[in-house]
Formats: structure tokens, C-alpha cells, sequence
């Protein structure tokens, strides 16, 4: 959704969901708006100028300037930042979503800032595991997913929620109002599907016409953060800085892992059409792989907040 000013009129550029394209052009009716909408992914409030000469009337005049993006409908590339109505106003800090990688089995690849995906067992042999010792892992195979085998790998992808400061102790535990209890969980369907800290697969809701597969993960795949953190620390007024990245109270916690595509198991296809082989270097040995660069993003359902998590998927040449 776009606000496009011209000459003094407000114009309304609004576009459809993938879900609400479908919908309408069925023609039977089915296609009724319930739902809408809105973000600020081009705002930067880091420009909001308090020391401005002019006065009070200027401080946000830049943030006001800001060009706005035209509506499109690529629903990957829009809506990151979605608004949200709180009607509290005792407010000092809104809870935020962290890559949990303080967890010795849910760090990504060193030095690599991502997770890699071995996409077939010959892969999972050659960079992390062997068939004797599925779930053993060391320093140098931290943020290797098993995509063949996900059952039989620990490695998972962690995502916490909660407040991030230190002024409010992790003693106290989260508002309900923010904390979340469903995520949406984004990824392309045509490299692999989600599974849970398990193995066990995730049903799809949807899959656009950009292959990307949504899902919403609620209920037991989503756990009590505070209760987990405490349960293994004794320091209850001091960070759990061996247990989460969050410094203040705690929401929820959200674990998944990758199983690869047969396509990517069985096919170089996609490897040869989205991505390359190039050599490299996982902890201390290096082979030729190829690869396909891509993300996740994970969104919170109450505070429409979100996070893009990068992932490789490998296949041993």
C-alpha cells in the first residue's frame, strides 16, 4: 500500500494479497476484504532531529519528505514492517525478535553469518556427520542442518522474542499483549519445507505463485522462553547470556529445522540455475559444493515484527 501525495490530494494506491488475486478472479463470490494492512518500511526515525534550529514544527520535517514506494504486489519485497495498534501508553520498550546463536546447537557457520543446508546424505557425510554418529557435533560443524536427514541432525534455527534491555530485569515476565503465540514462517518451497526441532515436517498453509510456502507455527511448536531460560539458570536477576541473546523479559521461542527439496537431492537443476559451485571452507576442511543462497523470515502474527534469516544450501560435487 502506497500514499501518494499529489498537488495537495492524498491519492490511495492499495494492491491485493496473492490470496486476494485468487480469490477474486474465482468469481464466485468468495472474495470478500476482511483484513488490510500497513507499513513503514521506507521511514528511517533515526532522522527525527529534537535539536533542530527551527523549532518543534521541524524536527520531523525529513521523515516527512521521505519519498513513499509505490504499491506493488511481490508480497517477499513488501509489508517487512508492519504497523500496530497498542492502546497502552505506559510503554517504554516494544518487544523485538533475535536469532538465538548463543546455543551451542543453534549457532550458524563460523565466520559465515548463515546456515548451511547439506541437501542429501552424501553432503551431511562429507561436512558434518557420519552415519555412526548422526548428532555429534563439533566447533567445526556448527550450523550445518541436515536437510536430508533432519530427524537425525540436533542443529536447529532459534528464534527468541522478548524485550532487549537491561533496564527491566529478566525477572519480570512478559505483558500477554506482547507476547507472541503464532509466527509466520516464509521460505522457498522450491529448496525445502519446514520441519520442527524433530524432524517431523510442518503443514504448508499456502504456496504463492513466487513458490514461496507460508507457514504458521503456533501452539507446541511454540514454547514459554522465560520458563525454558530459568529452568536452566540459577541467575535469575542477572542476563541468561548462555541461554538467550535477550536481556530483559522474556516472550516466546520458536525452533525449526530444513528438510531439502527432492528436487535439490535428486537434481542439480536448480543448483545450476539459481546458484553456483564454488570451493569452500567449512571449520578446518574445504571441498566443492554447490549452492544456492536464500532466507527465511520469520514474523511475529500479534506484533507484525520480522526477521530474515540467511540460508545456504550445499550439495557436495
Amino acid at each position: 500500500m502506497g500514499f501518494l501525495d499529489n498537488s495537495g490530494d492524498i491519492i490511495l494506491d492499495a494492491v491485493l494479497t496473492d490470496t486476494g488475486r485468487y480469490r477474486l478472479a474465482k468469481g464466485d463470490g468468495s472474495f470478500k476484504i476482511t483484513k488490510y494492512a500497513f507499513g513503514d518500511d521506507e521511514i528511517n526515525y533515526e532522522i527525527y532531529n529534537k535539536s533542530h534550529t527551527s523549532g518543534s514544527a521541524y524536527y520531523d520535517l525529513k521523515i516527512l519528505q521521505t519519498p513513499v514506494l509505490e504499491a506493488f504486489t511481490n508480497n517477499t519485497s513488501t509489508m517487512n514492517s508492519k504497523l500496530v495498534s497498542i492502546p497502552r501508553t505506559n510503554l517504554l520498550f516494544m518487544p523485538i525478535m533475535m536469532l538465538n546463536t548463543v546455543k551451542d546447537y543453534s549457532q550458524q557457520v563460523s565466520g559465515k553469518d548463515s546456515y548451511y543446508v547439506a541437501v542429501d546424505s552424501t553432503t551431511e557425510d562429507a561436512v558434518a556427520y557420519s552415519n555412526s554418529k548422526a548428532k555429534e557435533l563439533t566447533d567445526a560443524t556448527a550450523g550445518i542442518l541436515g536437510g536430508a536427514r533432519p530427524a537425525d541432525h540436533d542443529q536447529v534455527i532459534l528464534i527468541d522474542q522478548g524485550l532487549h534491555t537491561t533496564k527491566i530485569s529478566q525477572a519480570f515476565t512478559l505483558d500477554p499483549d506482547l507476547k507472541e503465540g503464532q509466527y509466520i514462517v516464509q521460505m522457498d518451497n522450491r529448496l525445502g519445507s519446514l520441519s520442527d526441532k524433530n524432524g517431523s515436517p510442518l503443514p504448508v498453509n499456502y504456496i504463492d505463485d513466487d513458490q514461496i510456502a507460508t507457514y504458521y507455527v503456533s501452539g507446541q511448536y511454540v514454547q514459554n522462553l522465560y520458563d525454558l531460560v530459568m529452568s536452566n539458570t540459577d541467575q535469575l536477576n542477572t542476563p541468561a547470556s548462555t541461554e538467550t541473546p535477550l536481556d530483559g523479559p522474556l516472550g516466546t521461542q520458536v525452533q525449526c529445522k530444513i528438510r531439502s527439496s527432492t528436487t535439490l537431492q535428486t537434481s542439480n537443476y536448480l543448483f545450476e540455475t539459481l546458484g553456483g559451485n564454488k570451493t569452500i571452507t567449512i571449520g578446518s576442511a574445504g571441498g566443492s559444493y554447490r549452492y544456492i543462497d536464500s532466507s527465511m523470515k520469520f514474523t511475529g502474527v500479534s506484533t507484525g515484527y520480522s526477521i530474515d534469516v540467511p540460508v545456504r544450501f550445499i550439495k557436495k560435487t
